[in-house]
C-alpha cells in the first residue's frame, strides 16, 4: 500500500489549486484523476468561460497560475447591468463602487485548467496519478480501479457536484434541480461590448453576455429543459440571429465562433463539508447555479481555506487532519458559501417565475437596487469578493 499525507481526488482547478497551495509544506500529496495526463496538459475547450473575482485573481497570481494565462485571452468586466423582461430599464453596477478599476476578469475554463496543471505537474511533493478511477474510499484509504490501494492521513474529494466519493463517505447533499439547461458558447460581434456584462432575465429564458478580449463575448443561455434540444439543433446562423435579436441588436451582427455546449442545471450544497479525516472542496462541497458566476471562485477559495488551516496546524505542531482542524475549515467555508448559495437560488427562483406577482416584484427589486446605495454596494461586494469596508 502506497502511503501519502494527503490524497486529493480530482485534478480539476479546485483540486490542483489546493495541491499547489500546499507546495511549500513537507506533506506528501497524491492527486488522483480519471483522465489521462495528456488531457490535463491540453484540456479541450468546453464552452465555459469563467468570471473571476478579485480574490480569485489574487489567489491565482499568488500560486503562479496567472502567469500561464495569455493576456490576449483575458476579458475585463468593468461594469455590469441587469435587465428584466423586455424593459429598457436596467440595474447598473459600476466598478468604481468596488474601489477597483474593474469588477472582475473573464477567462476560458480550459486555460484555467491548463494553468492549474502546469503549476502542479513538477512539484516535488505532489504525485499526479492519472487514468486512476477511484472505486472505493473510506477513512484514510482509497482503492483504485487497477487494484492499487493508497493510504493517507486526509482524503479530499474535489471531483464534482455529483461526487460518488462524497456519497461513499456517508455525506448527504441538498440538491436543487432547476429544471433548466444552460447552453454556453462564444460569439463575435461587430460593435464593441465596452467591457460591460449584461444579464437579461427574459420571461422565457435568461441570456448573459460576458465581455471577453476584443470584440468577442461569452454567451450563456439558460432555458427550460424541454426547450434545450430545439436550441441546440438550430443552425449556427439561426442561433446567432436569435441571440442578436434577443439582445436588441446592441452588439450589431453576431456570429457563433465556438461550438455550443449544454449542461443541465442542478445546484448542490453538501450537508457537511467534512467527516473523519475526509473533506470536500470545489463542486463536491458546493455546486452553484452559474447566474452569479461564483462556482469556480468558491472552489478556489475553499481549497485555499483548507490549505491554510492545514498549514497553520502544521505550524502549531497539531495533527493537520484532526476533527478540530477540519471543523475550522468547514465553519470558514460555510460562512462564505452558504449566503451565496441561498441568495443565488432565491434570485433564480424569482427571475424564472413568470407569474404576475413575481414580475412586479422583479421590476421593484431592480429599481430599489438602483436607488439604495447600500444595497448596490453589498451586491458589488458579493460579485467581486472585495471587502467594501477597506
Amino acid at each position: 500500500m502506497e502511503t501519502f499525507d494527503i490524497i486529493i481526488i480530482g485534478a480539476g482547478p479546485a483540486g490542483l489549486g489546493m495541491a499547489r497551495n500546499l507546495a511549500d509544506t513537507p506533506l506528501k500529496i497524491a492527486v488522483l484523476e480519471r483522465l489521462p495526463e495528456s488531457e490535463l496538459a491540453n484540456p479541450p475547450e468546453d464552452g465555459r468561460d469563467i468570471a473571476l473575482t478579485h480574490t480569485s485573481e489574487e489567489i491565482m497570481d499568488d500560486l503562479g497560475m496567472w502567469a500561464h494565462i495569455p493576456e490576449d485571452q483575458v476579458g475585463v468586466i468593468r461594469d455590469a447591468k441587469v435587465v428584466n423582461g423586455h424593459s429598457d430599464y436596467a440595474l447598473h453596477f459600476e466598478s468604481r463602487r468596488s474601489g477597483k478599476d474593474y469588477l472582475g476578469r473573464i477567462v476560458p475554463n480550459h486555460l484555467i485548467r491548463k494553468a492549474s496543471y502546469l503549476q502542479v505537474k513538477d512539484l516535488s511533493n505532489v504525485t499526479l496519478i492519472t487514468e486512476a478511477p477511484v472505486v472505493e474510499v473510506r477513512t484514510g484509504q482509497v482503492k483504485l480501479a487497477d487494484g492499487r490501494e493508497l493510504s493517507a492521513s486526509l482524503v479530499v474529494a474535489a471531483d464534482s457536484r455529483f461526487s460518488e466519493n462524497r456519497r461513499k463517505m456517508g455525506i448527504s447533499a441538498s440538491m436543487t434541480d432547476f429544471g433548466r439547461v444552460v447552453i454556453v458558447c462564444e460569439m463575435a460581434h461587430e460593435l464593441p461590448h465596452n467591457d460591460i456584462a449584461t444579464e437579461c432575465f427574459h420571461y422565457d429564458q435568461t441570456l448573459a453576455i460576458l465581455p471577453m478580449h476584443g470584440d468577442l463575448s461569452s454567451v450563456v443561455v439558460t432555458l427550460p429543459s424541454d426547450k434545450a434540444d430545439a436550441a441546440m439543433e438550430m443552425t449556427e446562423l439561426a442561433f446567432a440571429a436569435d441571440i442578436q435579436q434577443r439582445f436588441g441588436n446592441e452588439l450589431g451582427k453576431m456570429e457563433l465562433v465556438s461550438k455550443r455546449v449544454a449542461y443541465p442545471l442542478v445546484g448542490v450544497f453538501a450537508n457537511r463539508f467534512v467527516t473523519e479525516r475526509f473533506a470536500l472542496v470545489g463542486d463536491a462541497a458546493v455546486g452553484m447555479h452559474p447566474v452569479t458566476a461564483h462556482g469556480y471562485n468558491l472552489g478556489l477559495t475553499g481549497g485555499a481555506i483548507l490549505a491554510n488551516e492545514i498549514k497553520e496546524a502544521l505550524a502549531r505542531g497539531e495533527d493537520f487532519a484532526s476533527a478540530t482542524v477540519l471543523r475550522r475549515y468547514e465553519r470558514a467555508h460555510r460562512k462564505v458559501a452558504r449566503p451565496l448559495y441561498l441568495g443565488t437560488n432565491a434570485l433564480v427562483k424569482l427571475y424564472t417565475d413568470t407569474r404576475l406577482p413575481a414580475k412586479m416584484l422583479r421590476r421593484a427589486a431592480l429599481r430599489l437596487g438602483n436607488i439604495l446605495p447600500p444595497v448596490k454596494s453589498r451586491i458589488v461586494q458579493q460579485l467581486t469578493q472585495v471587502d467594501m469596508r477597506t
